[in-house]
């Protein structure tokens, strides 16, 4: 029987880490005086997003075994006529789900924290960043409006763009912050117009009452063009879904999000942030199952992103960079399983991929802290004796990331390929070929990484380059390496950075198993995600294949998928191990296709040289064109010398004689006389 939660209780799990980021943001930065410590500083924060963990679990609990629902207003701000803007919480499977998820691996970065940034000059001022990115993020997934939605939605962006460009007085972390920032202001455009197409036609904000009207809005055409009102809409929100949850073209950001701290790089890429969009599509399933020709485009640009963002992590050779392309892929899978109708399957690959992701990017930096801050993984190699629990949690991450049979990512991923192949869109034929092929990639680069950095020869006295840190970087944006260099052994990490590990390795393997019938064919996601299954039959066909977790990863064994990513796992312990000299004469027969590699599709110079210097070149010619030429000049200066000119010829009328005044008045009367006399005829 359906139970209600506590408002009280679901109003803590976003304050808490609110207080704890606002206690150390002010009281232990030089803002409020350093009143207080570092040790002090991040117990608060810790403190905050553990009590959101808590709580967040125990709302799971209630909702997947009692049934507990809530959808009601916390705090009415105001009212513009009949539609209210009001803050509330709408808490069913998909938002518990989320919750946990954020909280927990919000929780590990916390503490992954306090080893990786120990000795870094802003140490409060980040704890302070990431519990207010933990807050951001539970008010997007727990809200029950567009209006609080569209809050949390530009509360990540800002958060993202402080701790992007967290050593601020590092310059490609400013042009990596001011990046993000001015992309996801494109997607964010799109967005808005989708809200406010919502609100226009709907006059309201809150989810329920906009879902009731879902069918009316299917029905209407948009003014002054043969497109459906829907489509429209679902095409502008999915915008702000690409910029994101950085779907192609708009994904140029999220590389470069590398620029700062690793624990971010985790969070960002994990639980927050990217996620947004991907968990914004599933929430609005009402609206986009009515349009086939939205899911369509998201299916395509899910299939870009899967397939050509997976070929760039091939080439690169900063160890947070591969993980951080296999993200960008990894999001493009998600977004298949949205256009396919698949919104469990995206939800569920998002979770499990938050599990794994996470963990493989703690692992990254604990290599990067252990290798004395080198991310080259050209010159690494046989760090797995040396960081056994870093090398074997790293293992159980790359397993998972490549769907190897029982482990979480297995599951996930064949569902969002079983779902595709089930499809019955046009897209879908594209989509299943992208997301088959990107199996292939994935194996290929994480195996590549994974073989260069715990196995073969050791070349960490090698490296020509002393210093390719990421991390401790002083107030004049120098980056410290405490005196080691690379001639020093590699050693493994504290235990603040390898419990976290430890603790995200657990769920990157079993979690799928325990989780993947009741989230896809169960009834935990049941009322937080319609899907038309007349139109769109993919899950109901694959839940007539799904006969178990175990049986399905018996299965896997004999299909296509499993022996892509094998091949792709073998492919790079040959082409690295065996015959390290292969990749290199490779790279030299193809070396048209490795430079436009090396150069992401050229993507960043069309941006920066054909959209910002077009942008600029507008903003001169309508600056000198428009606001001095036309503006100044035209209407400006022209009307007061206008006015000045009329003025002169006025002012010598004005004699001060009455018989001139006497004779314009006459004139006047026989120029009226003449103009009636005129109309008279």
């Amino acid at each position: 029987m359906s139970t209600t939660l506590s408002a009280s209780t679901l109003l803590a799990v976003p304050l808490a880490p609110l207080v704890g980021a606002a206690l150390a943001g002010i009281l232990g930065t030089t803002f409020g005086g350093n009143v207080i410590g570092r040790r002090t500083s991040h117990t608060l924060t810790i403190l905050g997003v553990l009590i959101a963990f808590i709580l967040s679990a125990m709302t799971l609990k209630s909702v997947a075994v009692d049934g507990a629902r809530f959808n009601e207003t916390i705090y009415e701000w105001m009212v513009i006529g009949g539609m209210k803007m009001e803050i509330g919480f709408m808490v069913d499977g998909l938002t518990a789900m989320m919750m946990c998820v954020v909280t927990f691996v919000s929780l590990m970065v916390h503490i992954y924290t306090i080893g990786y940034m120990e000795e870094d000059a802003g140490y409060n001022r980040f704890f302070a960043y990431i519990s207010l990115f933990t807050f951001s993020m539970l008010m997007l997934v727990m809200s029950n409006n567009l209006l609080q939605l569209f809050f949390g939605w530009e509360a990540v962006g800002l958060v993202s763009y402080l701790l992007i460009g967290f050593w601020f007085n590092k310059p490609t972390a400013i042009f990596a912050n001011m990046k993000a920032f001015l992309v996801n202001r494109v997607g964010d455009f799109g967005f808005i117009l989708g809200i406010g197409l919502i609100v226009a036609y709907t006059g309201t904000l809150n989810y329920s009452e906009v879902f009731a009207k879902a069918p009316e809005l299917g029905a209407l055409g948009f003014p002054g063009t043969d497109w459906l009102l829907i489509t429209v809409i679902c095409i502008c929100l999915f915008i702000g879904a690409m910029g994101k949850s950085a779907q192609f073209p708009l994904h140029v950001w999220l590389p470069d999000s590398m620029e700062g701290p690793t624990p971010i790089s985790a969070l960002i890429h994990a639980a927050t942030m990217v996620t947004a969009g991907i968990f914004m599509v599933a929430r609005m399933s009402p609206l986009f199952e009515l349009s086939d020709t939205a899911l369509n485009f998201i299916m395509v640009i899910g299939a870009i992103t899967a397939l050509f963002m997976g070929f760039l992590g091939i080439i690169q050779n900063d160890i947070k960079r591969v993980v951080a392309y296999s993200t960008l892929s990894q999001l493009g899978y998600m977004t298949v399983a949205l256009g396919a109708s698949a919104y469990g399957v995206a939800v569920f690959h998002l979770m499990t991929h938050a599990f794994f992701k996470a963990l493989l990017f703690l692992a990254a930096g604990s290599v990067i802290i252990g290798m004395h801050h080198n991310q080259d993984i050209r010159w690494m190699g046989g760090v797995r004796k040396y960081m056994p629990i870093t090398w074997i949690t790293s293992l159980l991450g790359t397993l998972a990331l490549i769907g190897t049979p029982l482990f979480a990512g297995f599951y996930s991923k064949d569902s969002i390929i079983e779902a595709v192949h089930f499809s019955n869109l046009p897209a879908s034929g594209f989509a299943y070929f992208a997301v088959l092929a990107g199996v292939f990639v994935t194996a290929f680069y994480s195996f590549r990484l994974y073989f260069l950095v715990f196995h073969g020869q050791e070349r960490y006295d090698q490296n020509p380059d002393a210093h390719h840190d990421d991390h401790h970087a002083d107030a004049h944006g120098h980056h410290d390496d405490h005196g080691h260099h690379e001639a020093h052994k590699p050693h493994e990490t504290p235990w603040v950075v390898t419990v976290p590990l430890l603790l995200l390795a657990i769920p990157s393997v079993v979690i799928g198993f325990m989780t993947i019938q009741p989230m896809l064919f169960g009834e935990f996601l049941k009322d937080a995600i319609h899907i038309n299954l007349e139109l769109h039959p993919a899950m109901e066909k694959f839940a007539e294949e799904f006969h178990g977790p175990l049986a399905m990863a018996l299965h896997a064994f004999s299909t296509a998928p499993f022996y892509l990513a094998l091949g792709g796992a073998v492919t790079a312990w040959y082409m690295y191990m065996v015959n390290p000299a292969l990749p290199t004469a490779i790279g030299r027969t193809f070396k048209p296709i490795v430079t436009l590699l090396e150069n992401k599709y050229y993507m960043d110079w069309f941006n920066e040289n054909v959209l910002a210097r077009g942008a600029r070149m507008l903003g001169i010619g309508l600056w000198k064109g428009g606001d001095q030429g036309v503006i100044e000049t035209g209407v400006v200066n022209a009307s007061w010398k206008l006015v000045g000119g009329v003025s002169a010829v006025v002012r010598r009328m004005q004699t001060g004689y009455l018989y001139h005044y006497a004779l314009m008045m006459i004139v006047g009367i026989l120029l009226f006389m003449t103009y009636f006399v005129w109309l008279a005829k």
